[in-house]
């Protein structure tokens, strides 16, 4: 389905995709035993839902319970197409959501339950502030961590935030991995951050660059998150072992319920902790990150946006429930959320992919938008602080 943009970040609905709009993939299995369960792909969503009824054909007729054998099967029958990319574990993740979902009713437990209890009844929360006003405004509301995002202005729009806030708010950075900064700009723009105290600076450069970050890991003190465009556990297995990041963002509708317990485990394991991407993410991949986050020791905080498309809310049979900056962790059944049908075919998707729009662009130097490139040399580094 299609999804409005959120109201309280710099995107625009233009800024999104050449549809206008977000894109949410959600599936629903049901067994011959009346249990349903849902679960959300991400990844590039109209092509998780290709995925999906592919992947249908080896799940028909098997025990919905053996999880863990069936995302297996699954993987195994990609083998002929590329094992790593997001589209294809988007698909095996939202049919893993629905599988643990299916699990936990049929034994009258909630998701937490299964993956061997929960931690804590609530989960922090960060929320998007694109201004000092919805910064104060947010954490009047209870919230206590903040995210800024701006690939030109961060060190500027980081000092007034701050400035706005206080020092007993939690602020983290995204620069979005853009195509224009490598190691000695990232660098440049970490240490320049560095006195402001940042919770973590996130996706300093592209995911690709891991002999950037390794660079940036030895130039900064700051902690440094990434991990959001990569696909399943082997995806995250250089980031965590080799101690490239302090915190690691598998998003959920791109990896699922069971791959993230397992990256949570290997994080653990290498003292990293754990804040899932879900930033375009629908309700339904939330919920299972809220389960995943209650249960595992190293889970660090949440993404959300404060206020979000009105109409998300309607697509689903509950929301969840937020109190002073947390999210309170569901007890139903299940992942405690059932999709509403109606409502979902009322948004039928668009076209899914980035839109060459002005704030699409802006990511480039003045004047090389026209090149489109990935990987872009930087041509004006005395502009530096200015723009970065």
């Amino acid at each position: 389905m299609a999804a409005g943009a959120p109201s309280e970040t710099a995107w625009s609905a233009g800024g999104i995709s050449s549809g206008g709009s977000r894109h949410w993939c959600f599936v629903r299995i049901e067994t011959d035993a009346g249990i349903s369960g849902v679960g959300e792909g991400s990844g590039w969503p109209r092509m998780v839902a290709a995925g999906i009824a592919d992947l249908a054909t080896v799940l028909i007729g098997e025990d919905p319970r053996n999880i863990d054998r069936l995302w297996h099967r699954m993987f195994v029958s990609q083998m002929g197409h590329g094992q790593t990319g997001t589209p294809g574990s988007g698909a095996m993740a939202a049919i893993d959501m629905a599988l643990w979902d299916i699990t936990a009713k049929s034994l009258g437990v909630p998701v937490w339950q299964l993956l061997g209890g929960k931690f804590r009844d609530r989960v922090r929360c960060y929320v998007h502030a694109s201004s000092t006003e919805l910064a104060v405004a947010a954490v009047a509301e209870g919230y206590g961590a903040l995210k800024a995002g701006n690939i030109r202005t961060a060190v500027d729009k980081v000092a007034a935030l701050r400035e706005a806030v206080g020092r007993d708010i939690d602020i983290a950075v995204d620069l979005h991995g853009p195509p224009w900064l490598n190691a000695p700009d990232a660098i440049a723009i970490a240490r320049a951050l560095e006195p402001y105290d940042l919770l973590f600076l996130e996706e300093a450069l592209a995911p690709e660059d891991l002999a950037g970050l390794r660079r940036l890991r030895s130039a900064t003190d700051l902690p440094l998150a990434a991990g959001e465009r990569s696909a399943l556990l082997w995806g995250y297995r250089q980031l965590i072992g080799e101690g490239l990041v302090d915190i690691v963002q598998p998003d959920m509708g791109r990896v699922g319920i069971s791959q993230m317990r397992k990256i949570a485990v290997l994080a653990e394991a290498n003292f990293v902790s754990v804040a899932p991407h879900s930033g375009t993410l629908g309700p339904i991949a939330e919920y299972a990150a809220i389960h995943l986050l209650a249960a595992i020791p190293n889970a660090l905080i949440h993404e959300r946006f404060r206020t979000d498309w009105e109409g998300r809310a309607r697509v689903i049979t509950q929301p969840l429930e937020i109190v002073d900056g947390h999210m309170v962790v569901p007890d139903r059944p299940g992942l405690g959320v059932d999709i509403v049908l109606d409502e979902i075919a009322k948004h039928p998707p668009d076209t899914n992919i980035a839109a060459h729009t002005e704030k699409y662009l802006s990511a480039y130097e003045d004047g090389t938008c026209g090149e489109a490139l990935y990987f872009q040399p930087r041509r004006h580094r005395a502009r530096l602080r200015r723009d970065g």
